[in-house]
């Protein structure tokens, strides 16, 4: 395969800090434009500050005047890196855009590239639709960040698996046998991943079930409630049955708004409340119309109060399966008062210790692959994790169902022994919801 030269666009870098290394003997441009605009972001607390901060960290490390003359090598096995300091439009260029900003500067260095080596076979790289679309119209190759990219994304949200024509003897001896019974005596084609649900129909009776990956059985899912909340339907019998096991660790919800992914994650962590020192629920901000938290009036508590409010509705609904004099109700202030009960945005957490805690990332599908790897990475002994999202609802310009670190977490531990995913299909707030999130 012929070599390439990469021109990067600064959202691959803010997208994943770690990107110079992932474009294996290929060379790569980054154009001093892309220095400037890092520059802008390199203050503050949000995830894409931090990545600002750690690419340049590691340019650091490379730092030296070959950078700007003939490049240097990025390692074993790895190409070039070179800045590249800015060149003038082309006539093409001053011709469709008049305008000088970022973009067309780094656009100019793609096109000067392209014209003047053809045999570099030059290919910007942005995450920006807008920009690729520019560059092809100028001629210039241009494609997305693909490393972190799910290939079979129907995989991942497709209904619960059904495995119909079982022996209806056989499903009402499940109902007997609360250890399960051997997987062989099933005769399930395809096999079953580790953790995966599924419902088994027979002539008159069927059972929702898993698969026990450890003993190699199928064990009957009954229906279990979690501080008031009751599942509705199967695929949330299935998710609360993964929220309330001990051994699974990790689990992504996916599912269309209504079908209440957060909802049974707050209610499966308040069950389990004795078993963990702190209840964590957090959610990244992305801020609408690209405009940050400045633009919004107000101290720091009213700025985020508005992104953090979903999550307090949820734990309303919880509190309100109680009466108001009860233990329980009490209970949930009781958590938020101590700070057992935590909800805050995401970014509010860099740095504090995940030990033996029940995190819930809410939104999951606004953050990139690298920000989900970060979060389960810090992820300390008794932690369980629950990411949940729809990756059809994606605030971030730059993410897509296919790049988002849902996605990605989800394509990347399928088949682990302590992973579960379930996806969430069937809306339950009111038909209308249900209705309005199918056709509008």
């Amino acid at each position: 395969m012929a070599k390439k030269t990469f021109i990067l666009d600064t959202n691959v870098i803010l997208h994943d800090y770690s990107s110079l290394l992932q474009f294996e003997d290929n060379d790569v441009v980054i154009p001093i434009t892309v220095l400037e605009e890092l520059d802008n972001f390199k203050k503050g607390s949000e995830e894409i500050n931090y990545h600002a901060r750690e690419f340049m960290r590691e340019l650091d490390k490379l730092a030296g005047d070959k950078l700007f003359n003939g490049g240097i090598e990025l390692g074993e096995g790895k190409g070039i890196l070179k800045i590249e300091l800015g060149k003038p439009y082309s006539d093409e260029m001053k011709a469709s855009f008049s305008e000088d900003k970022p973009d067309h500067r780094i656009l100019s260095v793609a096109d000067y590239y392209t014209k003047n080596f053809p045999d570099k076979n030059v290919v910007l790289v942005s995450k920006d639709i807008n920009l690729r679309m520019k560059a092809k119209s100028l001629g210039i190759k241009a494609e997305d960040y693909k490393t972190d990219v799910v290939r079979n994304i129907e995989a991942l949200q497709k209904e619960v698996n059904l495995y119909d024509n079982i022996d209806d003897k056989l499903i009402s001896r499940m109902y007997q046998e609360d250890s399960g019974l051997p997987l062989s005596e099933f005769k399930l084609d395809p096999k079953p991943n580790m953790n995966s649900f599924f419902i088994l129909k027979g002539g008159t009776s069927s059972a929702l079930a898993k698969f026990n990956h450890v003993e190699e059985t199928i064990v009957k899912v009954s229906k279990k409630t979690a501080y008031g909340i009751k599942p509705r339907n199967a695929e949330q019998t299935f998710a609360m049955e993964a929220l309330l096991d001990d051994k699974i660790k990790l689990i992504s919800l996916m599912g269309k708004a209504g079908t209440g992914k957060t909802l049974l994650a707050l209610a499966s962590a308040l069950q389990q409340r004795r078993d963990f020192e702190q209840i964590m629920l957090a959610r990244p901000i992305v801020a609408l119309a690209n405009k940050d938290l400045g633009f919004l009036p107000g101290d720091e508590k009213a700025k985020i109060g508005p992104y953090m409010q979903p999550l307090f509705d949820n734990l309303t609904v919880i509190k309100h399966q109680f009466g108001k004099q009860s233990k329980d109700y009490a209970r949930v202030d009781e958590l938020l008062k101590e700070e057992k009960l935590v909800i805050t945005p995401l970014a509010y957490l860099r740095g504090r210790s995940l030990s033996n805690a029940y995190f819930i990332i809410d939104e999951a599908q606004n953050l990139t692959p690298l920000e989900v790897k970060t979060i389960v990475t810090r992820a300390g002994e008794g932690t369980k994790i629950v990411f949940t999202g729809d990756i059809n609802q994606i605030d971030s310009p730059y993410l897509d169902s296919k790049s988002n670190g849902l996605s990605y977490l989800t394509d990347r531990m399928k088949g682990q022994d302590i992973f579960a995913h379930i996806n969430l299909m069937k809306g339950e707030r009111s038909y209308l919801a249900e209705l309005a999130s199918d056709l509008l």
